[in-house]
């Protein structure tokens, strides 16, 4: 009953200002200099990163990478096909200042295709190796993980050169995604044990050891997003059914009504990382930090109260991120109540990590909230009002509803869905909670 005599507050029933918030919707760059701007194709971002890397982004490692249009195409396409008789011979045709991909069928046969400069095209390479060819190194992403040095001991599963990304130079800037990249010598080689076969064409085309995933959600990435399939993208960016294992021999069915050409929201797995695709349209239609920023702010100013210590809470700046503040909210996991942190019903036979709601007495974890500072992965502008489930990260009513959707590929074959900020795999009934803040009683 007394629940009902305390004022509750939804984050929602705050009015917004919905004009100086529209301003903020757009980036400075856009409304300072829209015509001297490089041409930006997109931007990759890594899950599980909410912002940047935890010791900070340096150089091409970094939680996301922007992908504008060359001072001068670097693209390559396939031209002349050799087919050698003896590895040697393979190794001659090619030629270091010539990219090729070289497919080992056996000991006595190597087909290599040789690749051509593209004019039309710029040509971006993602992996783990740190190399000169990779623009944009990605590492092994660790669920919750607060600094590097807890992923280096993970023996890491993503290829040195996991996959290439090819853009149009001329509108619409359409980016195809294609597993594997060309290394230091602009040779990509398949060996003996990679999958690999003859087209109906005549031409060659193969499978990575793990493999490039990639789905592209129905509706875009808009608040009417679902999940779409997930795929297997080959060296020549045709498009199959998922293999039985990563790793399998036996490449998945050839899907010809598809295409490796990515959308906003398309994510691609590299195995023990996965990327989103947003396109510099949709960028330009998500909220901003400054946009954030605003709802933080106006979420504090409600001075929401904890209904047990009666003080006034309030969600940290956004750099403060990784450290719990004294008037850090923190909530009840199973009911939604938010609470200050307190140390009432904590029941030691529960090993201190269930805790009893105050205001409600259902029993369930109780964690800080963290804002979602990425605003990349929000699929709209709404006010913080939910939080993922069990981490506490907080953002939009839709995008908590579309990302606990989302099947994540995990190790060789499960897919579990994971926060988007952190990668904890998601945990309860939806994987999400509406949040119930109490308002101030005066």
């Amino acid at each position: 009953n007394n629940e009902k005599s305390v004022p509750q507050l939804l984050i929602r029933d705050l009015t917004f200002e919905k004009k100086s918030l529209a301003k903020l919707m757009f980036s400075p760059d856009q409304e300072n200099h829209p015509s001297k701007a490089p041409v930006k194709y997109g931007e990759l971002i890594v899950l599980g990163y909410n912002g940047s890397l935890p010791n900070g982004d340096r150089g091409r490692r970094k939680s996301r990478f922007a992908l504008f249009k060359r001072p001068k195409a670097n693209g390559v396409k396939p031209s002349t096909v050799h087919i050698a008789c003896t590895p040697q011979a393979a190794k001659a045709i090619s030629n270091k200042d010539q990219h090729s991909i070289s497919y080992t069928l056996s000991r006595a046969q190597t087909v290599v295709v040789e690749y051509t400069h593209d004019s039309n095209t710029d040509m971006f390479q993602i992996g783990r190796s740190t190399e000169s060819p990779i623009d944009f190194v990605v590492t092994d992403t660790v669920p919750g993980s607060q600094s590097n040095s807890d992923t280096q001991s993970v023996q890491s599963t993503i290829s040195r050169f996991a996959c290439r990304i090819i853009c149009e130079r001329n509108p619409p800037f359409t980016a195809r995604i294609y597993a594997a990249g060309f290394d230091s010598s602009k040779n990509i080689f398949l060996g003996e044990k990679a999958a690999k076969w003859k087209t109906s064409d005549g031409q060659m085309d193969g499978l990575t050891t793990n493999g490039v995933l990639v789905m592209h959600p129905r509706n875009g990435f808009t608040e009417d997003s679902k999940p779409g399939v997930w795929r297997e993208i080959s060296v020549c960016g045709n498009v199959f059914s998922l293999r039985e294992t990563r790793s399998a021999q036996q490449r998945g069915k050839m899907v010809e009504n598809e295409t490796n050409q990515l959308q906003d929201g398309s994510l691609i797995d590299l195995c023990g990382a996965t990327l989103l695709w947003r396109t510099a349209e949709g960028l330009s239609r998500t909220p901003t930090v400054k946009h954030l920023e605003a709802l933080r702010q106006e979420i504090n100013a409600a001075r929401p109260q904890c209904p047990v210590g009666f003080n006034t809470l309030a969600f940290p700046s956004m750099k403060r991120k990784d450290v719990v503040d004294e008037k850090q909210p923190w909530v009840y996991l199973n009911c939604g109540h938010v609470h200050g942190y307190h140390n009432w019903g904590n029941k030691e036979e529960r090993d201190g990590k269930d805790r009893e709601c105050p205001m409600c007495r259902s029993v369930g974890p109780y964690v800080p909230l963290w804002l979602g500072c990425e605003a990349g992965f929000y699929v709209d502008a709404g006010p913080p009002t939910h939080a993922f489930s069990p981490c506490g990260h907080v953002c939009s009513e839709k995008t908590t509803a579309y990302w606990s959707q989302i099947p994540l590929p995990h190790g060789t074959h499960t897919f579990h869905a994971a926060c988007p900020f952190c990668a904890h795999q998601l945990a309860g009934e939806q994987g999400y909670i509406r949040l119930i803040f109490q308002g101030p009683l005066d």
